[in-house]
């Protein structure tokens, strides 16, 4: 295979994965990617000290011996990763009213029925979901015969999957009346299936979705090492604007600068939407294809507003979400009646010593309105920039008061500056959408009528 040539079109988690397990067969590869790092959407960026995190909440796979630790093995050292487990998932707040959703099963039970004892009969249910999905394991295997114990396992669970797999999180949140309970499910994207925020409990509660130290850049920093000692090769600056394609079979790609790269087997890990209809203009796409583009939902884009504070908030919650009493504006479309705070406080790699990273995310699907705006008109996106910016600090002050006059450095991404550094399709935050109406289903990973090209599962958005 050493003399067959792969061009594998993103660096991020994906492209970077691809690379690693294609050089241990043997092939010779090149990763091209866009941006002056790799790591596409999981990355964090570094300013005035201090460094901002862009992805990583937590990592499932991250106790040994659990599901997908295995897996994660196989691309990267992962024990050179010190894995931090909050006993506390988030905290939720409306004024003096708190809550914590704790990681924990029975202390999460306890903490539920002490605060919304109206709703004892949801909240046995939803920690029993989380006990019952605990227990399962996910198939791993390459073979049926190795995933056996695991799918007879899953089997007996399929009634109540499917039965919980219909609902999504806003449909859940109205078994609750406690009005902060309501929002722990319908905050952030409410479509997404309710399983989704189970499975991760889940995982929580098994000490398996730890948050490594250093965060992403410390992570993909980790694959991309490996990948290298392969003998794998990466270009950066590299934006692809063609797929090449003769009688039928990618043969290559032609770069922005008009540079023509040949090879045995283009794969794309970049965005599905730019890789289908832009980079092979649409020509490889059936029916199918079309329509899950014209039909599924995609993750939000986002804007995030990060803060360096010059202040130590350490015994804070590390992820704490405010109801608001009045709603953050965040485009001409989108308003927040809730904003959630990141405090890195557990992380000593991202600020000095006694000052503390601090990340807040908004979501928005106006992903037009921002990129129109940095396009035709700079003075006023940087002002929308800075309204945001100034709303969530002052909601932020408020609620920390030690940090108050104490924010050394404030930085805004918005949806235009996910679309400039990654080229996801509508600045999405990841791919498609899981919700109750696509459930979790194999996508193509192939086109029709196009040999030699393959996708990765990370491009489908």
């Amino acid at each position: 295979m050493e003399n067959r040539k792969v061009l594998i079109v993103g660096g991020g988690i994906a492209g970077l994965c691809t690379g690693v397990y294609l050089r241990r067969l043997g092939f010779d590869t090149e990763i091209l990617e866009m941006h002056t790092i790799s790591g596409g959407l999981a990355t964090a960026w570094k300013k005035g000290g201090f460094t901002f995190e862009n992805c990583i909440h937590w990592l499932v796979g991250s106790k040994n011996g659990g599901d997908l630790n295995a897996g994660w093995k196989e691309v990267f050292d992962i024990g050179r990763l010190d894995f931090f487990d909050d006993p506390v998932f988030q905290v939720l707040e409306r004024g003096a009213d708190r809550i914590a959703i704790y990681r924990d099963p029975d202390r999460l039970e306890a903490e539920l029925l002490a605060k919304a004892p109206p709703d004892a009969a949801a909240v046995k249910e939803l920690v029993g979901l989380i006990r019952r999905i605990a227990r399962l394991r996910m198939p791993e295997g390459d073979t049926f015969l190795q995933n056996i114990g695991a799918y007879l396992g899953l089997a007996r669970h399929l009634p109540m999957l499917s039965k919980y797999g219909k609902l999504s999180m806003a449909d859940y949140s109205k078994r609750f009346t406690n009005p902060i309970l309501r929002k722990f499910f319908s905050a952030g994207v409410s479509e997404l299936s309710f399983l989704a925020i189970v499975f991760s409990l889940a995982w929580m509660a098994q000490g398996n979705a730890g948050y490594p130290i250093g965060g992403s850049l410390r992570m993909i920093g980790l694959i991309e090492d490996n990948y290298r000692k392969l003998g794998g090769r990466i270009r950066f600056m590299a934006r692809v604007e063609r797929i090449l394609v003769e009688n039928g079979r990618a043969v290559g790609v032609a770069l922005e600068d008009g540079e023509e790269l040949r090879a045995d087997i283009v794969v794309s890990a970049a965005d599905g939407h730019a890789t289908i209809f832009d980079m092979l203009e649409g020509k490889f796409a059936d029916d199918r294809i079309r329509k899950i583009y014209e039909t599924y939902k995609p993750f939000p884009s986002y804007v995030q507003v990060s803060l360096g504070v010059d202040a130590d908030l350490r015994g804070e919650p590390g992820a704490v979400v405010l109801l608001l009493d009045e709603d953050i504006q965040v485009d001409p479309e989108t308003t927040e009646d809730a904003v959630a705070f990141r405090v890195f406080n557990f992380d000593p790699t991202f600020a000095p010593v006694g000052q503390t990273a601090v990340v807040c995310v908004l979501t928005t699907y106006n992903h037009e309105y921002w990129c129109g705006l940095r396009e035709k008109d700079a003075a006023r996106y940087e002002a929308e920039k800075e309204r945001v910016a100034a709303a969530v600090t002052a909601v932020f002050e408020s609620r920390f008061p030690k940090a108050r006059g104490k924010i050394r450095v404030v930085d805004v991404a918005t949806p235009a500056t996910i679309v400039r550094y990654t080229g996801n399709w509508r600045g999405s935050m990841e791919g498609w959408l899981y919700t109750p109406a696509t459930g979790i289903r194999q996508l193509p990973c192939v086109l029709p009528g196009l040999g030699n090209f393959g996708s990765s599962a990370e491009s489908v958005g």
